[in-house]
């Protein structure tokens, strides 16, 4: 099997990726569904709806992923998956229950994306630390990137299918299907659960001040300082393209459901061809960290600036690949310098500040492309996202060993001139 695929060699990584494969997929069609559902059926086009929704939804990870970067370390990541997973499948069930007999209000939504970021929250710092349990250490770089590639394939799929299942059927089996797909990542954490050794994670006693330990830990490091800062920018700011496109599409393209699904699929091209390279990628990630936060920026303003929709549709692609390689790498360098004991902690807050953020952008994200227009609020983000790519590389200059990345920059020019 190739280097990009090495980490499939291992009979439970295969079932973790397979199986949550199938659940990402469904989970991207909800999220098109959701978002459609309060665009155009609950509100009046409203973008700071939307922006709400996709606030309350991760709020939960502002406030809850600290403890639940405790918990990781406290007790075994896998039954904590295994019971969120199932939380969350419940909560579909509900909402598309709720819109096939007609009875779902906005509040609804409000309250069942609430509970969503609950579950989401406790699944996702166990679950980032989880791949360290599933394959040997030397493989965890090639796991995480394959992760990426399980969940942008699924972005790929969803968006695309979800649009055309809307237009067909509408978003109530949409949601009901979703909730069909938690049973394929259930499956595969029990088939894992009888395989893994019970001994594989280091455990964490319970003592007080664990959280801020972690806080702690990571101040400590300037990497991981660096790392965390611009996950913070990027993800408050940058990473809400399920409202960007949302307003693109209807107020700027004047699009239908279809078109909406069929940018993420567009944008998940990028973010797939971007995993798939990282699964090829050894060595440092630092300069992937930097390079593809200010990638993302000017992607970002380039999208906003074109004038047709097949145009915009073509910026996403880079836009995916600049936004996925940033992700990419500050997991993998989190994953891989981190020590076991403090990884769940770690973990939790990078969550906390890459996603927890969102409660906070997109609304103004939203609200910005009702004032000001969608475009304005796309280049206002790529330009937020351009000036940390810029700090965190004073910053890495700053803070390397003397002369590391003056060498990097000479080997680059050597590779391109020759001289």
């Amino acid at each position: 099997m190739s280097r990009m695929f090495a980490s499939l060699q291992i009979k439970n990584y295969r079932w973790w990726f397979f199986g949550g494969l199938v659940s990402n997929i469904g989970t991207w069609m909800q999220r098109i569904a959701q978002d459609w559902l309060v665009l155009t059926e609950l509100t009046d086009n409203s973008g700071t709806a939307v922006g709400l929704v996709m606030g309350l939804q991760f709020l939960p990870i502002l406030f809850l992923s600290a403890y639940a970067g405790v918990i990781a370390d406290r007790y075994p990541r896998l039954r904590i998956v295994q019971i969120a997973q199932a939380f969350m499948g419940v909560l579909a069930v509900i909402l598309g229950v709720l819109v096939l007999t007609g009875t779902v209000e906005l509040w609804h939504v409000y309250i069942l994306a609430t509970l969503l970021g609950i579950g989401a929250a406790f699944d996702a710092p166990a679950r980032q630390a989880l791949v360290n349990d599933l394959v040997p250490s030397k493989l965890v770089p090639n796991a995480v990137s394959l992760n990426s590639t399980s969940f942008n394939s699924a972005r790929l799929i969803g968006p695309g299918v979800s649009g055309l299942l809307i237009a067909a059927v509408g978003t109530g089996w949409v949601f009901l299907i979703n909730a069909a797909s938690f049973a394929g990542v259930l499956v595969s954490l029990f088939v894992i659960s009888r395989n893994i050794p019970a001994n594989t994670q280091p455990r964490v006693p319970r003592k007080r001040g664990q959280v801020v330990e972690g806080i702690k830990y990571v101040a400590r490091r300037p990497t991981l300082i660096m790392i965390m800062v611009l996950a913070f920018v990027v993800g408050t700011f940058g990473l809400n393209f399920p409202v960007f496109n949302a307003v693109m599409a209807t107020t700027v393209f004047d699009a239908d459901a279809e078109v909406f699904g069929l940018l993420g699929t567009i944008q998940a091209c990028g973010t797939l061809a971007g995993a798939l390279m990282a699964a090829r990628r050894q060595g440092s990630r630092l300069k992937f960290v930097v390079g593809g936060t200010i990638g993302f920026g000017i992607t970002v303003i380039a999208a906003c600036a074109v004038p047709w929709l097949w145009l915009y549709a073509i910026m996403l692609i880079p836009t995916g690949w600049a936004a996925v390689t940033f992700l990419n790498s500050c997991n993998v360098t989190l994953q891989m310098t981190v020590d076991p004991r403090y990884r769940g902690r770690v973990m939790a807050l990078y969550m906390v500040l890459v996603m927890g953020g969102t409660p906070l952008g997109s609304p103004l994200m939203g609200w910005l492309a009702e004032v000001l227009g969608a475009r304005m609020s796309l280049c206002i983000a790529g330009l937020i996202s351009l000036v940390a790519g810029l700090w965190g590389l004073w910053y890495w200059n700053k803070h390397a060993p003397q002369g590391e990345l003056r060498r990097r920059v000479r080997r680059i020019r050597v590779r391109f001139t020759g001289r």
